[in-house]
């Protein structure tokens, strides 16, 4: 009977698979910023940006990316990040994110990455890092990885006020 139930148990004691997330990874100034993928549209070389007036300045302006309007954002600018001196890259890749009513294209210096982790590995962002004046928190997390680095997770559907997406180029009412 002992043999029987030594059998069994491990069968009973296997672990479930832990959650994985699939990020795509970015850099912002110096440091690691992620997106779940199933936010991300597509990724690609910036195309030729119109600035707008009247858009905060971390809006670009607006690009046709196939066939779609969409706001480029710059979330260096935004976060105030951008070390002083350095200058945006001649060559810029975009992530076009969708949100629930709006595509947006973030605009990176490098070639985004996909990553994979376990969601076991992000933990909630500390209070004192989100940005007091927005009313929806806009990190999702920060995942700490296992050689000691960090990726920050970024909630793309938070990330701009309610008042901020009424003032996207298309998005604002028409005068």
């Amino acid at each position: 009977m002992a043999e029987i139930e030594l059998a069994a148990a491990p069968k009973a004691e296997r672990a479930k698979p832990a959650e994985l997330v699939q990020l795509i990874v970015f850099r912002l100034g110096d440091e690691d910023y992620g997106i779940r993928i199933e936010q991300v549209k597509e990724v690609t070389v910036t195309p030729e940006v119109a600035r707008m007036p009247k858009t905060p300045p971390f809006i670009k302006g607006i690009a046709n990316l196939r066939g779609d309007i969409i706001a480029i954002l710059d979330l260096e600018e935004r976060f105030r990040l951008r070390p002083a001196g350095r200058p945006l890259p001649e060559r810029s890749y975009t992530v076009a994110v969708e949100a629930a009513d709006y595509t947006l294209g973030l605009m990176v210096r490098e070639v985004p990455r996909p990553f994979t982790l376990p969601l076991s590995q992000i933990e909630p962002a500390p209070e004192f890092v989100q940005d007091a004046g927005t009313r929806d928190k806009y990190l999702e997390g920060i995942a700490k990885l296992p050689e000691g680095g960090i990726i920050i997770v970024l909630d793309m559907r938070k990330l701009l006020t309610p008042s901020e997406v009424l003032r996207l180029p298309g998005k604002g009412a028409s005068s």
